[in-house]
C-alpha cells in the first residue's frame, strides 16, 4: 500500500472551522481599509529572483537564507516564492504604469514563503495582509495608516497592542550613523555574536535589533540614529507625531526599531504585544521613499505595513476567539411536501441576505430541534406537511421565550424577523442612552 502523502513540514492545511476565522477577518479588514480609500491588488506568488535581492537587500537574513529560489527548468530564469509583497506590488506599480496617474491606495492578502523554523505563529508559508500607498510625501499618509491599524484592533476587540515608533531618517543621515556604529560596535568584538560580526561591516543597524539578550546592554548604549536626523527628517518624523497627539493614539518611541529590510527610510513602526511570546509584532510598517526608484521606476515616495495572519488568530485566539459564526435561521422539516416548501423558504430567505441551514437527514422533529439549537441560530422555522398544505411554517425563535412560535405564510418570515431585529437594535439604543 503506498504512503499516504502529507503537505509540506511548515505549510499546513487550514481548515474548517479555522478558514471561516480566516475569512471573517480578511473580510473585516478588508471592508476598513476600503473606508480609507484602499484598492485591491493581486500580484503573482513567483516573482524574478533580482527583484527581491534588489529591494530587501543582499544582506539580508530573507535574502542570504530564507528564500525559497530556483532555476527556471524551461528557460533557465531565475525565481523566488515570494517573501513579502512590496516589492512585488511596487514592482506592478511600476510596470503598469499605475504611480503615473495618480496617488495609489493598495492592499493585497495572500500567502509569503520563507525558509524558517516551523514553530507556533510562524510557517514557511504564512500569510500577509499588506497595505501600501505611492505618490504621498507628507507625514499624513504614515499617520493615517497607523490610525486605520487603530481602528483594526478596536474592530476585533484586541486590547495590549502598543505602538512603537522610530524615524530612520534619509540615506546621507544613515552613513553618518553608520560610521560612528562601525567604531563603536568594533570596541564590543570580542561579545558579538556570530550574526552581529557578519554584519559589521555590511549592515550594522540590524545588529541593533538583535534578539541575543547578551547583547542588548551594548546595543543600549550604542549611538541613536535619531540624533543624526537632520531638519526635514525630524519635521516630517514629528509631523507623524503631532497627528497621533491629536486624536488620542498612544506611542513610545524605541531607537532600536529598524526593520529587517534595507527599503525603509524615515517612519519605520511596529505594533506589538506580550501575549504571544517572542512573536511579539503582530503589524509593522514604515516609509520606503526610493523602493520605487531603485527598482527602475520614478522617484515615488510611499508609505505602507503589513500584518502576519496566523499571528493575529493568535492573539484573537489568546483573547478568547472570534463569537461563533451561527446561521440566522435553521430550518426543520418533515414530510415530502413539507420537504419542498423548505428548499423554496430557505432559497427566499438567502434572497433576503439571510444565512439559513436547510436540515438534510431526516429524524424526528425533536431530534432536528435539538440540531437547530446546537448551531447557535437565533431562528427555527419548522415546516411540516400540515403546515405546507396551506402555505404555512412554524418560526420559533431559540434565544428567546418571549417571542415564542408563531405560525405564519411563508413569504412573511423575513418581514417578521426584519421586524423584531429593528425593535431588538432600537430598544438595545435607548437602554445605552
Amino acid at each position: 500500500m503506498s504512503k499516504i502523502l502529507q503537505s509540506i513540514r511548515g505549510m499546513p492545511d487550514i481548515l474548517p472551522p479555522e478558514a471561516e476565522a480566516w475569512e471573517t477577518i480578511e473580510n473585516l479588514i478588508a471592508c476598513r481599509l476600503q473606508q480609507y480609500g484602499y484598492k485591491p491588488i493581486r500580484m503573482p506568488i513567483v516573482e524574478p529572483t533580482p527583484l527581491f535581492k534588489r529591494a530587501i537587500g543582499e544582506v539580508t537574513d530573507i535574502v542570504e537564507k530564507e528564500m525559497y529560489s530556483f532555476t527556471d527548468s524551461l528557460n533557465g530564469e531565475q525565481l523566488t516564492l515570494r517573501p513579502e509583497g512590496t516589492a512585488g506590488c511596487a514592482r506592478a506599480v511600476i510596470q503598469h504604469g499605475l504611480a503615473n496617474q495618480t496617488t495609489q491606495r493598495l492592499y493585497y492578502m495572500g500567502p509569503m514563503f520563507r525558509h524558517e523554523r516551523p514553530q507556533k505563529g510562524r510557517y514557511r508559508q504564512f500569510h500577509q495582509i499588506g497595505v501600501e500607498a505611492f505618490g504621498m510625501k507628507g507625514p499624513i499618509v504614515d499617520a493615517e495608516q497607523i490610525l486605520m491599524i487603530a481602528r483594526l484592533w478596536d474592530d476585533i476587540g484586541l486590547p495590549g497592542i502598543r505602538l512603537q515608533l522610530n524615524s530612520l531618517g534619509e540615506a546621507e543621515e544613515r552613513v553618518r550613523h553608520r560610521a560612528d556604529l562601525i567604531t563603536w560596535l568594533e570596541k564590543f568584538q570580542d561579545i558579538l555574536d556570530e550574526d552581529a560580526k557578519r554584519r559589521l561591516y555590511t549592515n550594522p543597524l540590524r545588529i541593533l535589533d538583535t534578539k541575543n539578550p547578551a547583547l542588548q546592554e551594548m546595543c543600549a548604549g550604542a549611538p541613536r540614529l535619531l540624533d543624526y536626523l537632520g531638519e526635514a527628517s525630524r519635521a516630517h518624523f514629528e509631523g507623524v507625531q503631532q497627528i497621533l497627539r491629536d486624536v488620542g493614539i498612544p506611542f513610545e518611541i524605541n531607537p532600536r526599531l529598524v526593520r529587517g529590510l534595507d527599503y525603509y527610510n524615515r517612519t519605520v513602526f511596529e505594533w506589538v504585544t506580550d501575549r504571544l511570546g517572542a512573536q511579539g509584532t503582530i503589524c509593522a510598517g514604515g516609509r520606503y521613499d526610493s523602493l520605487v526608484e531603485q527598482l527602475g521606476g520614478k522617484p515615488t515616495p510611499a508609505c505602507g505595513f503589513a500584518m502576519g495572519v496566523e499571528r493575529l488568530l493568535g492573539l484573537i485566539e489568546a483573547n478568547g476567539g472570534l463569537p461563533p459564526d451561527a446561521p440566522d435561521i435553521y430550518l426543520v422539516h418533515q414530510g415530502e411536501a413539507a420537504r419542498r416548501l423548505a428548499v423554496q423558504t430557505a432559497e427566499r430567505l438567502r434572497d433576503a441576505y439571510k444565512t439559513v441551514l436547510l436540515h438534510d437527514g431526516g429524524g424526528s422533529f425533536k431530534s432536528q430541534m435539538k440540531k437547530a439549537d446546537a448551531s447557535g441560530a437565533e431562528f427555527a422555522v419548522i415546516i411540516g406537511d400540515d403546515e405546507a398544505a396551506t402555505g404555512d411554517v412554524q418560526l420559533k425563535h431559540l434565544r428567546d421565550e418571549a417571542f415564542g412560535q408563531q405560525r405564519i405564510k411563508a413569504e412573511a418570515i423575513d418581514d417578521i424577523i426584519s421586524n423584531y431585529l429593528t425593535e431588538k437594535f432600537d430598544l438595545n439604543t435607548e437602554r445605552k442612552n
